[in-house]
Order: C-alpha cells, then sequence, then structure tokens
C-alpha cells in the first residue's frame, strides 16, 4: 500500500509554521490528537465523572499500544512515565542473591541509570559500558561486562545524545546465554522504527507516548514478557494493580495475573485520550513504512551535512542509527537560538544539535535545515 504522507502532513498544523525537526522531545500535534483532548473536555462539560469512558481509554491504551510492540495486552502496563514503568519493574527485583549486576550503558538517559543506582542501597551493583574509541558501544563491549553475576541489562535502544542506535537483539542474545534479562529504553525508538518485542527477544521494555508516539507527556508503558510476570511482584503497587480493581479491598495486595500489576493508582484520564489517538495513527500508517521513510530522511540529512564540510556524529550506517541526526557545535544553545529565529525547532544536548525526524517531515524540511547549517558554520561549526 502506498502511503500519501504529503496529506499526513497536512494534519499537523505546526507544519505550516515551523520547520518541526524535534520529535525526540515532544511530537508535532496532530489534529485527531487535539479533537481527543477536546473529546474529553466535551464529556467532563457533558457527564461528569465518566468513569466507564475512561476506563475502556486505559484500556485502548494497553491494546494499541501492545499491537505497536506486537504482543499481547496482557504483556502491557499503562503507566504515567518511562521512570514510573522502571521504577516498578526494579521494585520487584531481589538484589541479595549471586545475581547482584545491573548492567547499563554509556548511551542512557539519565532516568535508567539513576533508577538503578538508586538499586544500590538494596544491594544492587550497577556497571557502565563504556564507548569504544569511535564513540559507538559494540557488542563486544557488552560481552566484557554480562556475565553470571548480572541480573540485568538495561539499555537504551538509540542514545538521546546522537542517535545512535545498539544492537538490542545481539544484546539480548548475549544477555540470555548468561542467564541475565533485559530491558530495552525504546522511547527515541518506538513510532519511527518497528520494534518487535518478540523478535528482539527482550524481556522488558519501557517507553512514552510524548515523542514518536504522538502522544501526550504524563503516560508511558512497560512491557513485560508473559512468562515473567507472575514472578515478579512489584513493591510499588496500588488499586489498578489489583487482580480485582472494584473489590476495594484493604485486607491485602493481590496483584493482577497480568502485566497491569505494574500499574498503580487511577489512570492518566486525559492522556489516555491523547495517546490512543497518536497510537492510531501509527498503526493505521505501519511502523515498517513509518521506519523507511525516516531513514531516507535521515539519510539526505547526513549527506547534506557532510556535503557541506558540518558532518554529524550519529553513525552513518543504517543499522546504527534511528530517527535523530546529532551535530556537533562549538555553542549548540546560542545555535539552537539561531534555528529558532528561522523558525526551524531542533533541540539540543551535551555539545550536539539534535534534528529528530519523524514521518510528517519532508524533504524539503531537510533541506531547510541543512541550509541553515550552513549559513551558520562560522560562527557555530564545531571546534577544530
Amino acid at each position: 500500500m502506498t502511503v500519501d504522507f504529503d496529506a499526513l502532513r497536512r494534519r499537523f498544523p505546526v507544519l505550516e509554521r515551523k520547520t518541526y525537526l524535534n520529535s525526540g522531545s515532544y511530537c508535532a500535534l496532530a489534529d485527531t490528537v487535539r479533537d481527543a483532548f477536546n473529546a474529553y473536555m466535551d464529556d467532563r462539560l457533558a457527564v461528569g465523572a465518566n468513569w466507564d469512558v475512561w476506563i475502556t481509554k486505559n484500556e485502548a491504551v494497553r491494546t494499541a499500544m501492545a499491537g505497536v510492540l506486537r504482543v499481547t495486552p496482557d504483556e502491557i502496563a499503562v503507566t504515567a512515565s518511562a521512570s514510573a514503568g522502571i521504577n516498578a519493574l526494579a521494585s520487584s527485583l531481589d538484589f541479595k542473591g549471586s545475581r547482584k549486576k545491573v548492567v547499563v550503558s554509556d548511551f542512557e538517559f539519565p532516568t535508567n541509570a539513576q533508577i538503578w543506582h538508586a538499586q544500590e542501597r538494596r544491594g544492587a551493583q550497577v556497571v557502565h559500558v563504556p564507548r569504544a574509541a569511535d564513540g559507538y558501544i559494540p557488542l563486544e563491549n557488552f560481552a566484557r561486562l554480562i556475565d553470571e553475576q548480572t541480573q540485568l541489562v538495561a539499555v537504551t535502544q538509540v542514545c538521546f545524545r546522537n542517535g545512535a542506535r545498539l544492537d538490542i537483539a545481539g544484546i539480548t542474545r548475549l544477555a540470555h546465554e548468561r542467564g541475565a534479562r533485559v530491558m530495552v529504553d525504546c522511547y527515541q525508538a518506538l513510532g519511527a522504527m518497528t520494534v518487535d518485542a518478540r523478535a528482539l527477544g527482550v524481556d522488558f521494555a519501557v517507553g512514552g507516548m510524548l515523542k514518536y508516539l504522538l502522544g501526550t507527556a504524563g503516560i508511558g508503558f512497560l512491557y513485560v514478557r508473559s512468562e515473567l510476570i507472575r514472578e515478579l511482584v512489584p513493591h510499588n503497587s496500588g488499586w489498578f494493580a489489583q487482580q480485582d480493581i472494584a473489590a476495594m479491598d484493604i485486607t491485602a495486595n493481590r496483584p493482577s495475573q497480568s502485566a497491569r500489576r505494574f500499574e498503580a493508582g487511577t489512570p492518566p484520564v486525559i492522556n489516555c485520550y491523547a495517546a490512543e489517538a497518536g497510537l492510531k495513527i501509527i498503526l493505521d500508517i505501519g511502523t515498517e513504512a513509518i521506519e523507511t521513510r525516516v531513514r531516507a530522511l535521515t539519510r539526505r540529512c547526513l549527506d547534506g551535512l557532510a556535503g557541506m564540510g558540518w558532518p554529524a556524529v550519529t553513525p552513518a550506517d543504517d543499522a546504527r542509527r534511528g530517527p535523530m541526526v546529532a551535530v556537533p557545535s562549538r555553542d549548540a544553545a546560542g545555535l539552537f537560538g539561531r534555528l529558532q529565529e528561522q523558525d526551524i525547532v531542533t533541540s539540543f544536548r551535551d555539545n550536539n544539535i539534535r534534528a529528530t525526524i519523524h514521518f510528517y517531515n519532508s524533504n524539503q524540511d531537510i533541506d531547510r535545515f541543512v541550509a541553515a547549517m550552513a549559513a551558520h558554520r562560522g560562527q557555530f561549526g564545531p571546534r577544530s
């Protein structure tokens, strides 16, 4: 099926005014997501506490999220954030035995590393996999640190600093050979790339809805492989984590037999409206078509930057990059501001300007960004 990306682009009003290359921070707002927010307000004004619809929306998000990850709804917990999902998982693990080690990488978003370092008071031993000389983290660097004392490898799929994509399937095979489990943070990948949790073999996955999944802040997910759910009982809990939510039982903790046991209290209701609408767009287009388009746009961007003498730090190899192109600058904050003045919306981390690209971007967006970077190279280019 041919996808009309020009027609899809018209569904994001901000693109009429801005060259929007900031989906890795917060996605552009789609018409149906805006309408979903309004539908929530209409329901509140017309009905008040529309509890049955709220529950339906939460379950719709669970089902849609399972579809995007290619798993079953019972393996998905709807959380308030990626952090909430990681914390719930961490609370279910025991670090008193021989497997005390948690392996993270030097590509992690702070949340992932910080939460595992917080478990050190419970006996966890956190080790970091370093970068190689070329700035990437190859599989052999993981092989040196994952061993029989490792309980969990908690690793990002695409680095938020430089757009590098790790070999998650390879890391997972290595970890499983040594008896460890794997949690992947796919926040900077899911929605712009196909992330098939079954094919990757991961045990857990976390992310949120405000970036490439086209939803909003304040809602995320945790995937738990079905075979592991019943053996893991989180210490973090709440009434929506119970087997029978309606029981209102105050005599015991009776966790759900599904991944809902990793949830907590009342779901993020208004965020569910928006997240459902965003996920529907992703499912309607299909992640394979999205990934193909994003790969072509990132390639155009990389080639354009290299051609004018300001190469990105993002790997050129398709297998080693996600939807981000990161460009080094001697003054990333200053360059970000200058681009903003030209209605080119980017972001920056460390010393890199980040152009984070989605299916609604166009060749013209990429060319405008590259031309602006060429004009600013003398003042803002990388240090020699």
